[in-house]
């Protein structure tokens, strides 16, 4: 029995018996996501948040939505490295995926806002991304659109259109996109025909690595938290090798920049591990496009080990576990402006 202490709480013990994984942490992917107290989710505050996350008119070109970084018609990501906004611009920073974010304990890499309601306020006044001058633009846009006034009111009630509530819904909605019923949830709830053999192999040596010490959990981000207690991990931890300077891991300072503290340098929010598989490229760079390179920096950057290729190959097998079905999404009509346009040249 090996006992193993997580960064920031949780004990998991790991019992190895042949190929047979038992561990503590092994945690299947809840059915419902969780929400704040102050944002119950309802159909329909869902309804009107997929309308407000498809619709680009909440950017300053008209050409930029939630979807357009976060596609949820793949992989809730947009397979770039970084993200591109309005005229064009580029982030520094790769967009993670939307689904399961739901189960992160506070959003965005370096984990600066607590709830998903904060995080999508922020990116529609960041003149890179939706490139709006202030808020107050964004909700009189809604407001100078008279269809989407009765899906508020049926969300929030009379004179409900603000940012708040703009937020809240396109929230709501994004607490829908989960992806539980995996091979790997079927299978720690009891299927064992649910993974295959190399799978099975995959989550033993997942474990006995030390991956589990980060990527435990449900989600497979660390353990539960409470909103706005984020769990972190230095990245890289060790630096003695040649993954630094080719994937340039050091140039992003991570939470200090957005705490200001030393202490923080090079901190970053564990990201989940679910859905991996369809959400190349990876790291907060988006600097490696192979789930079997990520596999082998991670080794090697974190816990100072080099893996052979069949274990690489294991590793990755039992990723390929952790993607579950995908909802169906249709694409919903948007409320439309009669005899006129919202965007502005």
């Amino acid at each position: 029995m090996n006992t193993k202490k997580l960064m920031g709480s949780a004990v998991v013990v790991m019992m190895m018996s042949g190929s047979m994984p038992a561990l503590a942490s092994w945690e299947a992917l809840p059915d419902v996501a969780p929400a704040p107290e102050n944002n119950p989710t309802t159909a329909e505050k869902v309804e009107l948040g997929k309308m407000l996350y498809m619709d680009p008119r909440i950017s300053s070109t008209g050409t930029v939505s939630c979807n357009s970084c976060h596609n949820i018609m793949e992989g809730g990501d947009d397979s770039r490295a970084v993200s591109m906004g309005v005229h064009g611009k580029t982030g520094g920073r790769s967009a993670p995926t939307v689904w399961n974010s739901a189960f992160h304990s506070v959003q965005f890499w370096d984990g600066r806002v607590d709830l998903l309601e904060d995080q999508a306020k922020g990116p529609i006044t960041n003149p890179i991304e939706m490139g709006e001058p202030d808020h107050d633009t964004t909700v009189a846009k809604i407001k100078a659109i008279p269809g989407y006034k009765p899906y508020f009111e049926k969300a929030f009630g009379a004179d409900s259109i603000n940012i708040d509530n703009l937020a809240k819904a396109i929230a709501a909605f994004e607490r829908t996109l989960i992806t539980p019923n995996s091979a790997y949830d079927k299978y720690v709830k009891g299927d064992k025909k649910a993974m295959t053999a190399q799978q099975v192999r995959g989550m033993n040596t997942f474990a006995e690595t030390g991956c589990t010490s980060c990527h435990s959990g449900a989600a497979f981000n660390g353990p539960k938290m409470p909103f706005g207690q984020g769990f972190y991990a230095k990245f890289p931890t060790f630096t003695d090798n040649d993954y630094d300077k080719k994937y340039n891991l050091m140039a992003d300072k991570g939470r200090e920049e957005a705490t200001g503290k030393a202490a923080d340098a090079h901190m970053f929010r564990v990201p989940t591990l679910r859905n991996i598989t369809d959400t190349a490229p990876y790291f907060h760079n988006g600097s490696v496009n192979d789930l079997s390179e990520a596999v082998r920096l991670m080794a090697k950057t974190q816990l100072n080990k080099d893996l052979s290729d069949k274990e690489v190959e294991d590793i990755v097998a039992f990723l390929g576990a952790l993607t579950g079905p995908y909802p169906e999404i249709t694409m919903p009509r948007l409320p439309a402006t009669s005899g006129s346009s919202l965007v502005a040249e």
